[in-house]
């Protein structure tokens, strides 16, 4: 029996944050500034320079993100989204937060959006298409981009998942009209509560954000339109551009148990999460598939290893989507994927042997 293998180690991350991290938190609640300000404005600068972008504006949630990028591209009342079934529910609720229609669109077996399923369900009330880079494993943007470019449609890329994630040397979040990113607690670049950014190189989107995420407030007594109040607080961004400093030491060992993997399970019974030549995935979750996917859970359990599913009900399928008129089979793909994927542990704090140790009990279940 091995020690427990834990999927997440948030305290793991604190102890080796302590003694560094205490100083700053102390800084900013000692400064008195607590929204807005230098610290935000720092962060912006240096997310937009890592994500390579011109503009980035702090958020307090990867939700709120996406409600603001959908709202400065013009989504509204009854307007269209193209989106995939298969995420996790944020992505649907901040389209029909703003009064529009979710347009589901099939996956393929790399469980991101498939392109040869946009262009058909396109029609004119289509205002954007938000392709969702699932486990930091950038969609095909080459296909989309130019989909997106010929029906002159904006593209949001839901990037919650893919800091430092590239396609094509193009980093996640810079390719689309904006980008959209979680900094959750559980995603690889993270604060210590909710908090979120959008990226973009748009001066008149960047601008309407920076709006929009404070009630629509030029200035402290002039409302130019009714927004919400979406703020990054200094405190999560100043520890949000304290962690940025180390994401690249985050995404190698995250990138190196995944290549554990990789190379370690074998069974032909299960499906491996593929890297093209064209991607460089940061894995912010590792996820297999196999038929046998709960039995395999309970035993990985049985050794005290923990897992995870994303996500077992398509979002098609949620009681929320009721009203859009979805029912089972509509998504054959994603909703065959649902039933068989298994994520497994794969965060920076876990040894090259944990992982081993975590294949190794796979493979002797197929009996490999």
């Amino acid at each position: 029996m091995v020690g427990t293998i834990p999927y997440v180690n948030l305290r793991a991350q604190w102890e080796g944050d302590r003694e560094e991290l205490l100083p700053i938190i102390e800084s900013v609640l000692a400064s008195g500034n607590y929204v807005g300000g230098e610290e935000v404005e720092l962060f912006e600068k240096d997310i937009a320079s890592f994500c390579d972008t011109k503009y980035a504006v702090a958020l307090n949630s990867g939700t709120d993100a996406l409600v603001c990028a959908l709202s400065s591209v013009g989504v509204g009342p009854d307007d269209e989204v193209i989106t995939p079934p298969n995420s996790f529910i944020a992505s649907t609720a901040a389209i029909v937060h703003l009064g529009a229609i979710p347009v589901f669109a099939d996956v393929g077996e790399d469980q991101n959006i498939d392109p040869s399923n946009i262009e058909k369900i396109i029609t004119k009330k289509t205002k954007a298409i938000m392709p969702v880079h699932l486990t930091g494993r950038v969609c095909d943007m080459d296909a989309i981009m130019e989909i997106a470019s010929y029906h002159k449609i904006p593209v949001i890329e839901d990037s919650a998942q893919s800091v430092g994630s590239k396609y094509n040397d193009r980093l996640s979040g810079s390719i689309g009209e904006v980008g959209c990113f979680s900094a959750h607690p559980l995603k690889n670049l993270n604060a210590c509560g909710d908090s979120g950014f959008l990226t973009t190189n748009s001066p008149e989107i960047a601008e309407k954000a920076r709006l929009a995420r404070s009630h629509g407030l030029s200035d402290r007594n002039t409302v130019r339109f009714f927004g919400h109040v979406s703020r990054m607080d200094c405190l999560q961004a100043a520890i949000l551009r304290f962690r940025l400093s180390k994401i690249n030491e985050v995404i190698r060992l995250r990138r190196r148990n995944a290549e554990i993997y990789r190379n370690i399970l074998r069974s032909d019974r299960l499906v491996c999460p593929e890297e093209t030549q064209k991607e460089f995935n940061t894995w912010h979750t590792f996820v297999i598939q196999t038929k046998k996917r709960d039995q395999l859970r309970k035993h990985l359990v049985s050794k005290n290893i923990e897992t995870a599913i994303h996500y077992p009900i398509p979002i098609h399928l949620q009681p929320a989507c009721k009203r859009f008129g979805y029912s089972q089979g509509d998504f054959p793909v994603c909703e065959r994927q649902s039933t068989q994927i298994l994520t497994l542990p794969v965060h920076q704090f876990l040894s090259a042997e944990q992982i081993a140790t975590v294949a190794n009990e796979i493979n002797k279940f197929f009996g490999s």
